[in-house]
C-alpha cells in the first residue's frame, strides 16, 4: 500500500497582507501536487484536516480544492480527507455522499461511528482500513457517546476509538487532525499556528494499534513517539519562524506486506521562496544587490541602525524591480548600546549613579567636574532611590520624589 499523506493546506491564506492564490502560491502548488500523484502513482491520497484556512472559505478557495480533488479523481486516485480546527465540518462535508462515487471520502462532522474506508492497492495484493477521524474536542466526543465522565483531549479520543470495531489483525491507518505529543513534549510552532500551548494534548500511544496515524494540525513534518505515528506539515511556508523547521512537502507513504512502514518527502518547490536576511544595513544592502534573486519574500532585520525612509525606500524598491515582495521590515538596533564615551553596558551597570553622573557631566561640560552641592544632589538621589528599590520599602513614589526636590530646595537657600 502506498498513499501520499498531506495536511493544513489552509486554502484561501493570506500571509503578511499577500493572498497565497491571488499571487499564485496555492495554485501553483495545487498544480504541481496533482502533477506529483500522477508520476507517483498512489493507492490513495490523504488529507489530514485544516483544508481551508477558514471556516468560511472564499469562492476562491472552494474552486481551488474542487480543482484539486477533480484533478485527483481522473488520475483514479481516491482520496481521504477529514475537517481539521480551521475548518466547517458541515461545509467541508458538502456533497460528500456524491463525492463518495467517485472515490472521494470526506468526514467533516464527527460521529459515535467513525467513516471507514477499505482502499485496495494498485497490484491487488493488499486491502487498508482508513479511519477518518475529524478534529474533536472532549465535550463533542462526551455527547457523541453519552458519557459525562469525558473531560479531556486524551481521554475522549481513546474513547471514542475503543467505541470503533477495529480489527487490528489487518492493516489500520487513521487520520486524525489534533495536538499529538510524546510524554506531553510539544514540537516548536510556527508563527501562523494558532493553537495556544498544551492545549488538547493526546498522548501518542493513544493510537497504539494501528499501522499507521496520518496527523495533521501542526505545520512541522516529523513524527511523534515512534515513527509511524506522524505529521505532514504544511505544504508550504505560512511564516518567517516556520523557516526554522523541516523542508515541507507532501509524504510518501509505503506499507510493505509485513505492516513496516516507509516515509519519503516528496519535494515540490514554492513559486516564492521565503528568505531572511539579519545583519547591518550596509551588509543587507550589499547582499541585495549582489544576489539578484528574483520573486521573493523577503524579511529583512536591520540590527545596526534604525529604519529611516531612505532605508525603507531603497529595499522596498529593489524588492520591486525582482518582482519580490517585503513583507517584514525591522530594526533591532538599541540606540543606546553605551552610556557616554568608552563606558559599557557591564560596566554601566557595576558603576553607581553618581559615577556615571560625573562621567556624563564631564562629557557635556568639556571635561568640568560638578561642584560639590551637585555631587551632593546626585549622591542623595541614590540613596533615595536605593531606598526606593528595596524590598520593603513602602514608600510611595510621590513621596520620594518630594524628598529629593526639598533637599534640591534647600541646597539653593
Amino acid at each position: 500500500m502506498r498513499f501520499i499523506h498531506i495536511s493544513d493546506l489552509h486554502l484561501g491564506k493570506n500571509i503578511y497582507g499577500v493572498s497565497m492564490i491571488e499571487n499564485g502560491d496555492q495554485t501553483d502548488w495545487v498544480e504541481q501536487f496533482i502533477k506529483t500523484a500522477g508520476e507517483t502513482a498512489p493507492d490513495a491520497v490523504v488529507i489530514a484536516g485544516d483544508v481551508y484556512d477558514r471556516s468560511s472559505p472564499s469562492g476562491e478557495a472552494v474552486l481551488l480544492l474542487d480543482h484539486l480533488l477533480t484533478g485527483l479523481s481522473e488520475l483514479g486516485i481516491p482520496v481521504l480527507m477529514v475537517a481539521g480546527n480551521h475548518d466547517s465540518g458541515q461545509r467541508l462535508s458538502f456533497g460528500k455522499n456524491l463525492l463518495s462515487q467517485n472515490q472521494i471520502y470526506i468526514s467533516g462532522t464527527l460521529d459515535k461511528k467513525l467513516t471507514s474506508v477499505r482502499i485496495a492497492s494498485k497490484d491487488g495484493k493488499d486491502n487498508t482500513v482508513f479511519w477518518l477521524m475529524p478534529y474533536l474536542f472532549p465535550a463533542l466526543v462526551s455527547q457523541v457517546l453519552e458519557d459525562e465522565t469525558i473531560h479531556d483531549y486524551d481521554t475522549a479520543v481513546r474513547r471514542l476509538l475503543a467505541a470503533q470495531e477495529i480489527d487490528f489483525s489487518e492493516k489500520n491507518i487513521l487520520i486524525a487532525h489534533q495536538n499529538v505529543t510524546a510524554n506531553g513534549v510539544e514540537a516548536e510552532r510556527g508563527g501562523s499556528e494558532t493553537m495556544v500551548g498544551g492545549v488538547g494534548q493526546i498522548d501518542y500511544t493513544a493510537f497504539d494499534g494501528f499501522t499507521y496515524a496520518a496527523l495533521g494540525h501542526i505545520h512541522s513534518a516529523y513524527p511523534v513517539g515512534r515513527p509511524e505515528v506522524r505529521y505532514a506539515g504544511s505544504p508550504l511556508y505560512y511564516h518567517f519562524d516556520e523557516l526554522r523547521q523541516p523542508a515541507k512537502g507532501p509524504l510518501l507513504v509505503e506499507v510493505g506486506e509485513d505492516g513496516a512502514v516507509t516515509s519519503t518527502l516528496l519535494h515540490i518547490p514554492p513559486l516564492h521562496k521565503m528568505r531572511e536576511i539579519k545583519d547591518t544595513y550596509a551588509n543587507i544592502k550589499e547582499n541585495l544587490e549582489q544576489n539578484e534573486i528574483r520573486e521573493e519574500y523577503l524579511r529583512v532585520v536591520v540590527t545596526d541602525q534604525k529604519i529611516t525612509p531612505e532605508i525603507s525606500g531603497f529595499l522596498r524598491d529593489i524588492c520591486e524591480s525582482r518582482d519580490s515582495i517585503l513583507m517584514e521590515l525591522i530594526s533591532e538596533y538599541q540606540e543606546f548600546t553605551s552610556v557616554g564615551h568608552g563606558v559599557t553596558r557591564e560596566e554601566a551597570e557595576e558603576a553607581s549613579l553618581e559615577e556615571l553622573f560625573t562621567r556624563f557631566f564631564k562629557e557635556r561640560r568639556g571635561g568640568e567636574a560638578p561642584d560639590e552641592k551637585e555631587q551632593a544632589i546626585l549622591r542623595t538621589a541614590e540613596e533615595i532611590l536605593q531606598d526606593h528599590k528595596g524590598a520593603d520599602s513602602r514608600e510611595p513614589q510621590e513621596k520620594a520624589v518630594d524628598r529629593l526636590l526639598k533637599f534640591i530646595l534647600g541646597q539653593e537657600e
